[in-house]
C-alpha cells in the first residue's frame, strides 16, 4: 500500500489478528475500515469480511485488498494487467481534477492549487473517465470497477504534492510529484473468502450477534472527510462545489463525533452498546480524546473486557523527516464480550 494514513494499523496488524484469532462463526466486520489493513489480514486468516467506512474512497480501498481473480478476471479487457495497461494509455482530459487541483485553478479562483502538476491532473481525469466509460458499457463489473478505482487512488497518492494528507498542498514541487502518474497492478490471489462493503454511518452497519466487529474510531480532532477530500472526489467521480485556498469539498455532513473531545466518550459508549454483535474489538490510543482508564470503565459497563496493550509505536507523521523526529504513542485493543451481563456506566 502507498498510503500514509492517519491511524493506520499496518504496523501492528499481525499482532491484532493474533488476538482476534481464526474464524469462529459469523463474519468479521471492519466497521470503520480506513485503508483496510486489518480487514485484509482477517480475510487472509480465513474470515468472510465486510468492510464499511463513511468515506467511499476508504471503503473501496479496503474492499479492493480482498478481491481475488475469481471476482476480477477482466475477461472483456484481456485480464487485469491488460486493463491496467489500457488505463495507463488513457487520453488525458482537462476535467475536474485538472481544473481545481493543479495550477490550472488560478484561471478561475486566483489560487494555484499545486496538488498535482497539470499533466498528472489531466491524466487522473482521463483515467477516471475511462473507468466510468467501461462501467457504463458493461466492460467491467462492480468489483472490477472498484479495484481499478483503488489502483487509481494509490497511484494518485504516490505523486501528490502533499505532506501525506490533502488538507493543503505544498508550495514547492516535491520530487515524487513531478513523476508521471502510473497505475501498477497489485498481487491478487486466485481465491479468497467472501468480501462485501458498504459506505454507511457506523451505527447503521448491519450485523448479527454471531459476527465479530472490529472498531478503529478516530482518536483526535482530525476529520478524515476533510483530510482526504480529493481521494473522495476521485472515488465518487463527481464534481462538487469546492471552496477556499485548498478547494475542500463539503464534508461537514460526514463529521465524526469521535473527533470532538466533548462528544467522544458518549459516542463510543453508544456505539459499542448498540452494535448487535456479541464480540467487539476496539482499537484506541493513549493520546485519544477519552482517557484509557475512563474508556475501560465505560466498556466494562457493557460486557466483560480484556485489554491488550501494544508496545509503543511511532505516531502518524506526514513524511520521513517528521517520522525520524516523532515520539511514540501507545496503542490498545479492547475485547468486549457482551454475552455477560454488566451494569451500564453513566457518563
Amino acid at each position: 500500500m502507498s498510503f500514509r494514513y492517519i491511524g493506520s494499523k499496518a504496523r501492528i496488524v499481525d499482532t491484532l489478528i493474533e488476538y482476534i484469532g481464526p474464524p469462529s462463526g459469523g463474519k468479521f466486520i471492519d466497521a470503520l475500515c480506513g485503508t483496510g489493513a486489518v480487514a485484509q489480514a482477517a480475510s487472509r486468516a480465513g474470515w468472510p469480511v465486510h468492510v464499511n467506512d463513511h468515506l467511499t474512497s476508504a471503503a473501496i480501498t479496503s474492499f479492493a485488498r480482498m478481491l481475488s481473480y475469481e471476482q476480477v478476471g477482466f475477461e472483456s479487457l484481456g485480464g487485469y494487467s491488460g486493463a491496467v495497461k489500457l488505463l495507463n494509455n488513457s487520453k488525458p482530459k482537462k476535467g475536474f481534477i485538472w481544473k481545481e487541483y493543479s495550477p490550472a485553478s488560478i484561471a478561475h479562483c486566483a489560487v494555484s492549487r499545486m496538488y498535482f502538476t497539470e499533466e498528472n491532473a489531466a491524466k487522473i481525469d482521463g483515467i477516471r473517465n475511462t473507468i466510468a466509460e467501461w462501467t457504463k458499457e458493461g466492460l467491467v463489473n462492480s468489483d472490477e470497477e472498484k479495484l481499478l478505482i483503488a489502483d487509481l487512488l494509490g497511484a494518485t497518492n504516490r505523486i501528490a504534492n502533499t505532506a501525506g494528507t490533502y488538507g493543503c498542498f505544498l508550495s514547492k514541487w516535491q520530487p515524487q510529484s513531478m513523476e508521471p502518474i502510473i497505475l501498477k497492478p497489485r498481487e491478487v490471489p486466485q481465491s479468497s473468502p467472501m468480501a462485501t462493503m458498504s459506505t454507511k454511518d457506523v451505527l447503521d452497519v448491519r450485523c448479527s450477534p454471531e459476527d465479530s466487529v472490529y472498531l478503529d474510531p478516530p482518536y483526535t480532532k482530525r476529520q478524515y472527510a476533510a483530510y482526504y477530500h480529493i481521494l473522495e472526489t476521485i472515488a465518487l467521480g463527481d464534481n462538487p462545489i469546492v471552496e477556499g485556498v485548498c478547494g475542500i469539498r463539503p464534508w461537514q455532513h460526514l463529521a465524526s463525533d469521535y473527533c470532538y473531545k466533548v462528544r467522544a466518550a458518549k459516542a463510543l459508549q453508544r456505539l459499542v452498546k448498540d452494535i448487535p454483535a456479541q464480540q467487539i474489538y476496539l482499537s484506541y490510543s493513549n493520546e485519544g480524546h477519552v482517557p484509557l482508564e475512563q474508556l475501560d470503565e465505560i466498556l466494562s459497563g457493557i460486557g466483560t473486557v480484556i485489554r491488550h496493550n501494544f508496545n509503543a509505536i511511532g505516531r502518524y507523521r506526514p513524511n520521513r523527516a517528521a517520522s525520524k523526529a516523532g515520539s511514540k504513542v501507545g496503542e490498545v485493543l479492547f475485547y468486549i464480550d457482551k454475552t455477560s451481563q454488566a451494569k451500564q456506566v453513566a457518563i
